[in-house]
């Protein structure tokens, strides 16, 4: 039985509720209980771009950063959804040569960057779309360079089947606490594999990237703790400086990544806690704000964060000219599995 979507984010316009953000949200501790819900935990949602931390995962448990001499941020560019800024191009052309493939094998369509200003000076200068301006271009020279260093064939790269995406199947399995079998598959944007799983089992794997204590492979362990390290210390890699992701990520005690249409996942090292939440209508410009509210919420002792969380997702509405208009507000109360207990 499917459970009713509350109001996740509502928005005022001259005092008149004008729009409603609907979703669900799971919070879990490290013993994998929920503790924490809006909703229902238990929504399905394909995890988008949320999952390329562990897609990365196979790439690092076979050294492939060490095999290509990859530099650190090189190696973030695996777990990422970049913007196509001049650093980012930069370190994707790098990884490209140190892997030694060309460009026309990355499965992931000719594509102009997500930041408007690189996107406009390509424009401007009549510059075609390129692959690697594609947003899930580093995640893809990862599986290249896997395939390269496994000796797995490059043709078919993105293909379920294919040794490589079997690997990472696993790897979202191990993470989840899911069965291989039985997680459900379709077809990301980019032409990879895509993974639909329950809001507590996401909630779970961030727990592990977060928690690698909880990993029983001392391989995964380490890589899910480089890569960890890596997001935190390269954060501008994983986005771009005006993004959520890369923002959120400036905490070291946090391990985050959103993913379209509303999907994000995020943990707490120190606090042994994770949550993801789900916007059913798909937008991302709530984020900041849900984000901001849970970790009020559960009373996170890093205020620069929060705050940090609200100047990404302003409460105030601005038209044009920067006139206040309205006002967007976070309208839920986070359930607390104790409270539940106590009211049985």
């Amino acid at each position: 039985m499917q459970v009713m979507a509350p109001h996740l984010v509502e928005e005022y316009r001259g005092g008149t509720l004008e729009n409603i953000h609907h979703g669900h949200i799971c919070g879990i501790d490290d013993k994998g209980e929920v503790i924490y819900s809006v909703g229902d935990p238990e929504w399905v949602s394909y995890m988008r771009s949320a999952a390329k931390p562990f897609q990365a995962i196979p790439a690092f448990v076979h050294g492939v950063p060490e095999t290509y001499n990859l530099t650190d941020q090189e190696q973030t560019l695996m777990t990422a959804s970049q913007r196509a800024e001049s650093y980012q191009v930069e370190a994707l052309k790098s990884m490209l040569a140190k892997i030694g493939v060309e460009e026309r094998c990355l499965v992931c369509s000719e594509s102009y960057p997500l930041s408007m200003q690189a996107r406009d000076a390509l424009l401007q200068g009549s510059q075609p779309p390129r692959r690697l301006y594609h947003n899930c271009s580093g995640k893809h020279l990862g599986v290249l360079a896997l395939c390269q260093a496994k000796g797995y064939p490059l043709e078919g790269y993105a293909d379920p089947e294919h040794p490589a995406q079997k690997e990472i199947l696993r790897t979202i399995a191990e993470f989840s606490g899911a069965k291989a079998g039985e997680i459900q598959l379709g077809t990301d944007g980019c032409g990879f594999p895509v993974f639909a799983l329950p809001l507590r089992q996401i909630a779970n794997m961030f727990l592990k990237l977060a928690c690698p204590d909880l990993l029983e492979d001392h391989r995964v362990r380490e890589a899910a703790s480089q890569i960890g390290r890596l997001m935190n210390e390269n954060h501008n890699m994983v986005s771009a400086p005006w993004f959520i992701c890369s923002n959120l990520l400036k905490d070291s005690n946090i391990v985050a990544k959103g993913g379209a249409k509303g999907i994000y996942g995020f943990a707490l090292h120190k606090e042994r806690v994770a949550f993801a939440l789900k916007v059913l209508d798909g937008s991302e410009e709530e984020w900041a704000l849900i984000i901001a509210s849970i970790l009020e919420q559960i009373n996170y002792s890093n205020r620069v964060t929060i705050d940090l969380m609200y100047q990404l997702a302003s409460r105030e509405l601005k038209n044009d000219g920067g006139l206040v208009v309205g006002t967007n507000k976070a309208v839920f109360k986070l359930n607390r599995a104790e409270e539940g207990r106590r009211s049985q």
